[in-house]
């Protein structure tokens, strides 16, 4: 079992757009204006692979030979560490363990199809960098070469002999006792086992499985705290609000629907037949007539979290709603 790693580097008089990018950002963000970068991008391939089968899918299908060359050689060989040019400091980017790698998945599903079995891949990146202080390149790893929530710097060569798979998963069914929990317990497992129900959620929950005889499984739980969740239950556009002011106290059992919801309907009703409205509160998307010929179908998504964390990500959950929901 060998551990094959294959770098890409763009080929002589093809642009390093990477490393350009990478260039500017650091720029921008005060850290050097004189840094030079190159940049490559390569997999981890781990399996009973000769050179030459390593060889021919590095430049028949993990590279596009016109305008990319490659470097293959078993991981941690010198050949992968040799300096591009001058005195440059070397570091890697790789997913961290337990996140998913679409691109190696795809690349093992590809390989596969070479008739070439692979037992694992894993994507990486590198970068050569020069002309920075040693003491900015933490700062460069974290800001502009590696998102911390999901990837990993190395700095330096990597030491890595073979590619953890995992072991195998057997299945042990899991009870939580939740029956005789306080309420500050209760709070408690919420809160640790990531559940983030309020203590009324978990009070009727510790009641119901009182009611029957039993406690709950981890999955159960689970899938409870995730159908109570904002995300898929909206608690609170339509949940029980109670709104104060000098007027009083009103109280609406579905804010969304006693509101927003209502609205519409009485303006859709006064309307009559120049209402312009096709499809509201019906699905995920809303349909508003343009012209004699033509609707529109549009959602404003508002799921757009954890951006903090998964800039990418999280801002990818927003724009997939908004282009699944109106093509559903």
């Amino acid at each position: 079992m060998t551990l094959w790693e294959v770098d890409i580097y763009p080929r002589a008089g093809q642009p390093d757009l990477a490393g350009r990018r990478i260039a500017t950002e650091a720029a921008d963000l005060g850290l050097s204006r004189d840094l030079a970068v190159q940049a490559a991008h390569g997999y981890l391939v781990q399996g009973d692979l000769s050179r030459e089968q390593i060889e021919q899918l590095a430049r028949e299908l993990l590279a596009d030979d016109v305008v990319e060359r490659t470097v293959v050689a078993p991981a941690g060989d010198a050949s992968l560490c040799e300096l591009p040019n001058g005195e440059s400091r070397l570091i890697h980017v790789m997913l961290k363990p337990g996140v998913m790698d679409p691109v190696a998945q795809s690349a093992q599903r590809a390989i596969a199809d070479f008739g070439v079995e692979a037992q694992a891949v894993r994507t990486l990146r590198k970068y050569w960098v020069s002309n920075l202080p040693e003491a900015q390149v933490p700062l460069l790893c974290s800001k502009v070469l590696a998102n911390d929530a999901i990837e990993q710097a190395v700095v330096g060569p990597l030491a890595i002999e073979r590619l953890e798979l995992g072991s195998a998963y057997s299945f042990e069914l899991i009870r939580v006792p939740i029956r005789e929990l306080a309420d500050d317990e209760l709070l408690r497992l919420s809160r640790e086992g990531q559940l983030y129900l309020t203590l009324v959620e978990m009070q009727t929950i510790q009641r119901h499985f009182r009611e029957l005889d039993r406690d709950p499984t981890d999955a159960e739980l689970e899938s409870i705290a995730q159908t109570w969740s904002e995300h898929c239950s909206h608690k609170t556009l339509a949940g029980r609000i109670a709104y104060r002011d000098e007027r009083g106290e009103r109280r609406f059992e579905n804010m969304l629907k006693e509101t927003i919801f209502a609205a519409t309907q009485r303006i859709r009703r006064d309307l009559g037949d120049a209402d312009w409205c096709v499809s509201v509160f019906k699905d995920n998307a809303g349909i508003v007539r343009f012209d004699e010929q033509n609707n529109v179908v549009f959602k404003v998504e508002t799921h757009n979290h954890p951006s903090a964390l998964e800039p990418y990500g999280g801002a990818n959950t927003g724009i997939g709603g908004v282009i699944r929901d109106p093509l559903g």
